[in-house]
């Protein structure tokens, strides 16, 4: 094996959100939010590859994801002091095969012979330095032209995952020649290759060298490579990210990478990692990865467990106190605008919950109650027929876009910092306990020019406050009309 190896990361940041609904939603799906320690698991993601570990040694990730969440994942980047790569904008999710696929093309342009590593951006891999030997020992095979994936050796039964099936002959270490992906087992199957042991629960994560997946491509799923390929050369850059282009992209399939290529390839090898893994894909599964008591209980935030056993209690507003008097088997995830109480057997069923808000037009079925903007943030505190109250909170440096509104006037008060202002011609600094009053269709912009966050609440009254109310004038985030912010 060589000595060392040079990978590049490939980040996948889509989703939808539904599975750890309602803390997780399709506005700011579970990547992005810390769920097991302090950072995200996004974080946490591009943390375990960076730099040199061991033989080893990590390119800036490239990263693909959505518009709406472009800011975010550099700016939680440069929160942990990772500088990202290439941040690639899909103009919709088109699931695995063809992100996948539009980085490689994109990569190779410049770098043909770069390995690739892709990783959702959502899987908890507590030891780092096992992951990158793991890594090593794939990179001697991807080098060798073969398409690795990494598999986790199975302590149990398990009908959520998909398997990898090792070839019998396979050596004991390192990378190893893979049989064939199967499918989500029932019970009796999954019990029966546990014990077999000549199967491994399928990671989702991949490497091998952007030419080869290229050619795979070109082999199994040649119906992907022209509109992906358009995409990728008709993609744009815009504000230091590189968007596809949207009119090919539209016609590019839905599928996973295991079903478009891998399922079909024959040069496959799979590495058997024996480190703990999660893709955290249910309630439950977050239980298992946090501190849990000698009664099997978890709990985070204001949340008191009283009496119970194996549940989950867990509050997300510190101001709202989540108490649970002689439960078993209850997870109950409280947030300051919806609280889930399931049943641990059924949560992964949350979906179907998160399915039936959709329906009734609930808007907790997709939306948080805080709204994360490229600026900032701002969360609703009233809202009524003609009025609304808002916190905002816009970061050092940042600028809401020259705007106005059709239907609405608003007040301004800052509580936190100084915010600079302009109505019209005027531009001023408005500081702590000082406001200022936008009257309806002023051209407006509020800026910070501070180095700490600036805090303020915003009124609004007028016959018509949705965030689509909106002219704009200018925006450094680029902006169309109509969006929001």
């Amino acid at each position: 094996m060589k000595t060392s190896f040079e990978i590049f990361p490939l980040i996948l940041c889509g989703g939808s959100g539904t599975r750890l609904w309602p803390l997780s939603r399709k506005s700011y799906p579970k990547q992005f939010v810390p769920l097991i320690g302090e950072h995200s698991l996004y974080q946490q993601c591009a943390g375990r590859m960076a730099g040199t570990r061991g033989s080893v040694s990590f390119a800036s990730p490239t990263i693909l994801t959505g518009s709406d969440f472009r800011f975010v994942v550099t700016e939680q980047l440069h929160a942990i002091g990772i500088e990202p790569g290439p941040v690639l904008i899909e103009p919709e999710g088109r699931n695995t095969a063809p992100a996948v696929l539009a980085a490689a093309l994109y990569i190779a342009k410049t770098s043909p012979e770069a390995l690739l590593l892709v990783a959702p951006s959502d899987h908890v891999l507590p030891d780092a330095d096992a992951f990158a030997e793991a890594v090593a020992q794939g990179a001697d095979a991807a080098e060798r032209g073969e398409l690795v994936s990494f598999g986790i050796t199975p302590d149990r039964p398990e009908t959520g995952y998909g398997y990898l099936q090792l070839a019998e002959n396979g050596d004991a270490g390192g990378a190893r020649k893979l049989e064939r992906f199967v499918e989500k087992p029932d019970l009796a199957n999954a019990e029966r290759m546990v014990a077999d042991g000549a199967y491994l629960w399928n990671a989702g994560i991949f490497l091998f060298a952007a030419k080869d997946i290229i050619a795979a491509f070109e082999l199994h799923a040649p119906g992907l490579m022209n509109a992906v390929r358009e995409a990728v050369d008709l993609g744009e850059p815009d504000l230091g990210f590189f968007r596809l282009a949207p009119e090919p992209w539209a016609d590019v399939e839905d599928i996973s990478i295991d079903y478009a290529v891998m399922e079909k390839a024959g040069n496959l090898s799979a590495v058997p990692f024996r480190g703990q893994w999660s893709d955290l894909g249910s309630w439950s599964a977050v239980r298992e990865q946090s501190a849990i008591d000698a009664n099997g209980v978890a709990v985070s935030g204001p949340a008191t467990a009283i009496d119970c056993k194996n549940s989950l209690l867990r509050s997300e507003n510190p101001d709202q106190e989540l108490v649970g008097l002689g439960l078993n088997g209850i997870v109950a995830i409280a947030m300051p605008d919806a609280v889930l109480v399931a049943d641990a057997s059924r949560t992964q069923d949350v979906k179907l919950a998160v399915k039936s808000l959709a329906a009734k037009g609930a808007k907790q079925a997709e939306a948080l109650p805080v709204d994360y903007r490229p600026w900032g943030h701002f969360e609703t505190l009233v809202l009524d027929d003609r009025f609304q109250v808002k916190r905002i909170v816009v970061k050092p440096g940042a600028s809401l876009s020259l705007q106005s509104h059709h239907h609405r006037s608003e007040h301004w008060i800052v509580v936190r910092g100084t915010a600079k202002v302009t109505v019209n011609e005027s531009v001023t600094l408005v500081t702590e306990n000082e406001s200022v009053y936008i009257p309806l269709g002023a051209v407006h912009r509020m800026e910070n020019p501070g180095k700490v966050d600036m805090v303020l609440i915003e009124v609004q009254t007028g016959s018509y406050l949705g965030e689509d109310d909106i002219i704009r004038y200018e925006d450094v985030y680029a902006r169309g009309q109509g969006a929001k912010g």
